[in-house]
């Protein structure tokens, strides 16, 4: 990476970090059309910005000297959303800065405001902060900014989603009108562009392109799974997809506890990261994650934004992202400097549409298939073990000798055998999962649909249009039964959607309903599995009648006799008026 002459401080830190293969994104900001200019930056996540813009302020920074002036006021200022980016960067242009002389000081919620004051006090040339506690020490006198040079906006787009644009309007309504502006964001929505055109000069503009199925190196997968199975389909990806490290992405902070925890029972070293933790635990939790004490991190978004995590080779979004950007945001957390990485959808069949338009929009092609099966794990694990390490490495003496010493007391089956428990052992147990579904077939041209025709009626009143078998569930009129709330339990006990359900007849004691004969196996044996004496759900040999286990009509009570003429009492009629939807009741 020969950006600078060979002895150029910059240089000497490139080449102690191995550093020979400049990304896209780190070439196109040292061209020399973008020498000294204000710059607007688009490219995903992963693609080595850090560096890029590091390397890209060093001209002004430096000039032609090759050390750095005294820290005094800082000369360059990076903002950044998060906290863990924050510090991620502060440690990246540390060593990148190192042998130029560089005083990098952070500015970060979280840490004690004061420590910081004292910090800026005894000088910096980098400051780097996020907006909030940037701002904050602005107002109160702390960052003196007079002799600023550059301003970078690093993860823009984030930076707006997280409602920090006062800030940043305030930080760079406080800035010298002469500094350059370097804003990179992965991507360039329209609010991103009006702040360009309103803080940027004569912007040079790059956009680094991931291809057309999104980032390059990572593999998208879209796996089908019932909505109780969530939880279990996770587990079986963390055992099949075979990654030093994973993170889990949930959209609250409550599915974030209960999804570590069911983690943590499973036996995985797991952590969390979420809103609700201090920073002692946010920084313990990152720690265990790059020195490999822990290997799953279940995250919401906001807490994993920019964070930098070694060895994350595949991203599972156990909930939805809320739209294309904070997918792209997600999976590119994996995929990066160069290696490979595997982002995998969650999807309910309710939400299989929106995940389609939702990829689609995202420009990626995903895999469809259904969770890994418990089979498939362990058919995985047999192939592991013959390839580990304890198997082909060379043995040493001592080893051969006690392996004779083995098979003198011991058949060689008994041996493998405790091989293959003594290898299950440390691993979590996989779990049993139900495919809900075929995948979504390749669209076709509009022009080339067939018209649709319309739908035949069903061959039984309200029935399925096709064949169908009947079901028994132990509940009817007597406990309330109604369909608001059988439809949802059955779909979620027999892993079905409501259109695979049909007739449903309530009755005194029992309900019969209708499942599509093409389900009705799968529907079966996942009732099966289901352990509650309190509701039981069986086959029946034949459709009901609708009058069966009907009431009794009620009886006509016999009439006295009256006398001739004898007119019975008019009885007053009242009219109630309807509020909220109920009669009102006459007054007494």
């Amino acid at each position: 990476m020969q950006f600078f002459p060979p002895d150029h401080p910059l240089t000497q830190a490139l080449t102690e970090r191995d550093f020979t293969e400049p990304t896209a994104v780190q070439t196109a900001v040292m061209e020399p059309a973008a020498k000294d200019r204000d710059l607007l930056v688009s490219a995903q996540t992963g693609s080595g910005k850090t560096v890029a813009y590091g390397l890209a302020i060093a001209g002004t920074l430096l000039g032609d000297a090759p050390l750095l002036e005294p820290a005094g006021e800082p000369l360059a200022l990076i903002v950044a959303p998060t906290r863990e980016l924050a510090l991620q960067v502060h440690r990246e242009l540390t060593w990148l800065y190192r042998h130029a002389g560089g005083r990098v000081v952070s500015c970060v919620g979280g840490m004690d405001p004061r420590a910081e004051q004292r910090m800026l006090a005894r000088g910096a040339h980098i400051v780097v902060g996020t907006p909030g506690r940037l701002r904050d020490h602005l107002e109160r006198g702390g960052l003196r900014i007079n002799r600023l040079k550059v301003v970078v906006l690093d993860e823009a787009d984030e930076m707006l989603d997280l409602g920090f644009r006062e800030d940043l309007e305030f930080i760079l309504e406080a800035t010298p009108q002469e500094r350059r502006t370097l804003l990179f964001s992965a991507t360039l929505p329209k609010d991103i562009v009006v702040m360009a055109k309103r803080y940027q000069r004569d912007a040079w503009r790059i956009a680094v392109s991931a291809g057309p199925q999104g980032h390059a190196d990572i593999e998208y997968r879209a796996v089908r799974v019932a909505p109780n199975e969530i939880e279990h389909a996770v587990v079986n990806l963390l055992r099949f997809v075979e990654s030093p490290g994973a993170l889990v992405f949930c959209n609250t902070r409550e599915a974030v506890r209960h999804l570590q925890a069911i983690l943590l029972e499973r036996g995985f070293a797991a952590v969390a990261l979420s809103g609700e933790l201090s920073q002692h635990d946010r920084n313990q939790a990152l720690q265990a994650l790059r020195d490999g004490r822990a290997r799953v991190c279940v995250a919401t978004d906001v807490a994993a934004r920019g964070i930098d995590l070694p060895n994350i080779g595949l991203v599972i979004h156990a909930e939805l992202p809320q739209n294309a950007q904070t997918l792209q945001h997600r999976s590119g957390r994996t995929g990066r400097a160069g290696r490979k990485g595997v982002s995998v959808l969650l999807v309910l069949l309710s939400r299989r549409r929106r995940a389609e338009q939702m990829l689609q929009s995202a420009g990626v092609q995903a895999i469809w298939s259904g969770a890994p099966s418990a089979e498939d794990i362990r058919r995985l694990d047999q192939e592991r073990l013959l390839h580990s390490p304890f198997l082909t490495e060379e043995l040493g003496d001592d080893d051969l000798a006690m392996a004779k010493a083995l098979l003198a007391e011991r058949s060689p089956e008994d041996i493998a055998a405790a091989l293959v428990r003594m290898y299950r052992s440390h691993l979590p147990a996989a779990e049993e999962v139900f495919d809900p579904g075929s995948g979504p077939a390749a669209p076709q041209p509009r022009d080339a649909r067939t018209p649709r025709e319309p739908r035949p009626r069903a061959e039984r009143p309200g029935g399925l249009p096709g064949e169908a078998v009947w079901f028994r569930l132990n509940v009817g009129r007597q406990k309330n039964a109604d369909p608001r709330w059988l439809i949802p339990m059955i779909c979620r006990q027999g892993k079905i959607t409501k259109q695979e359900i049909g007739v449903i007849r309530i009755f005194e004691h029992e309900t019969k309903f209708e499942i599509d004969a093409a389900a009705a196996e799968k529907f079966l044996a996942s009732v099966a599995r289901i352990e509650r004496a309190d509701v039981r759900i069986e086959p029946l040999d034949k459709a009901p009648h609708a009058e069966a286990d009907a009431p009794p009509p009620r009886a006509a009570a016999p009439r006295a006799d009256k006398p001739a003429g004898h007119k019975p009492p008019v009885k007053k009629k009242w009219k109630a008026k309807a509020v909220s939807g109920r009669p009102k009741p006459p007054a007494l």
